[in-house]
């Protein structure tokens, strides 16, 4: 009988050869940066799962570490000397030395996102991280999806907002809207896990939602529109921190800082601005553009303004 024609090896395990073979012969050297998620998948024509997957086996081996600020990096602890195939664990996660809880599972979860972000959780990477059975997971949280909307809900009970909180409703709702901005600042993840089409029944986001329902409290505003401002509060943060969010993750996959970015263009913009095709646009301060913060100031400022006409409009109409 003619022998078996032997299956070609999976895309994944390909990648994680290339880049594994370039850790061992000091093509990469420990503290390098390596391809993040996104450039694998492009550099190596593959779906976002396939690329997930190779970083994961690179991670579960030892070979690579992720560090803030720098992203994926070749691990300090890799031994050259002694190969190790990707799919035994060089280095395996110390067990966990207490009773694997739902705040354990959350934690470690957060971590790995405020570290990596949202596409670098998956229960397989949880337990490995937790030392624990992928399947002990499960007895905490439903799916990924369920995990997300937890980690989510966990987030905004760190924001602690006070009862009554400040007089007059422009003031509560510029408290909300910072604490939230302040919430997404530090987990840049979090825009990306809230739903406004499919809200998660959580409290601890629950409670945002009805703390800005209440603030409006007086102003006999249909229940419609107080929901509606709500979720524009929200969506007005969140579409600022998405940028910051993009701004962060372009600067660990390229090593090039916003301000190093900046002067490599200088010369184009130069040469586009002084050929007078743009004269508004030539006297505008070029740090405008990049302060995220100030951009979440002013679109907050001027969305209360517009706020505080409806809110007048509908006192003078009202019976």
């Amino acid at each position: 009988m003619p022998s078996p024609t032997p299956r070609p090896d999976p895309p994944f395990r390909r990648i994680v050869e290339e880049i594994r073979g370039r850790i061992l012969t000091g093509d990469l050297r420990p503290g390098d940066r390596i391809p993040s998620v996104r450039q694998i998948a492009q550099r190596w024509g593959v779906a976002a799962a396939t690329a997930s997957r190779a970083m994961a086996t690179l991670r579960d081996s030892g070979l690579v570490e992720t560090t803030v600020g720098s992203g994926t990096v070749v691990s300090s602890h890799t031994r050259r000397k002694y190969p190790v195939s990707p799919a035994v664990p060089q280095r395996q996660a110390r067990a966990f030395k207490q009773p694997l809880g739902r705040m354990h599972v959350l934690r470690a979860a957060i971590a790995i996102a405020d570290a990596e972000g949202l596409d670098a959780v998956s229960m397989r990477r949880l337990a490995v991280d937790l030392g624990a059975g992928p399947m002990s997971l499960y007895r905490h949280v439903a799916n990924k999806d369920d995990l997300v909307t937890q980690m989510a809900d966990e987030v905004f009970g760190e924001s602690e907002l006070p009862d009554p909180g400040p007089p007059g409703w422009r003031a509560k709702l510029e408290l909300v809207a910072h604490q939230q901005w302040e919430l997404c600042r530090r987990h840049l993840w979090l825009p990306r896990a809230v739903s406004f089409t499919r809200p998660a029944l959580v409290p601890n986001m629950m409670a945002h939602t009805e703390w800005i329902l209440r603030a409006l409290d007086g102003l006999e505003l249909p229940m419609t529109t107080r929901i509606r401002e709500a979720l524009t509060l929200h969506g007005l943060v969140a579409t600022v921190a998405l940028s910051t969010a993009a701004e962060v993750e372009s600067e660990q996959e390229t090593g090039v800082t916003l301000d190093g970015w900046l002067l490599a263009q200088q010369k184009r913009a130069d040469q586009t601005l002084d050929s007078g095709r743009f004269p508004l646009l030539a006297t505008i301060p070029p740090e405008t553009a990049s302060d995220l913060n100030g951009l979440f100031e002013y679109g907050l400022a001027r969305h209360l303004d517009g706020f505080a006409t409806l809110v007048q409009g509908h006192a003078r109409t009202r019976p």
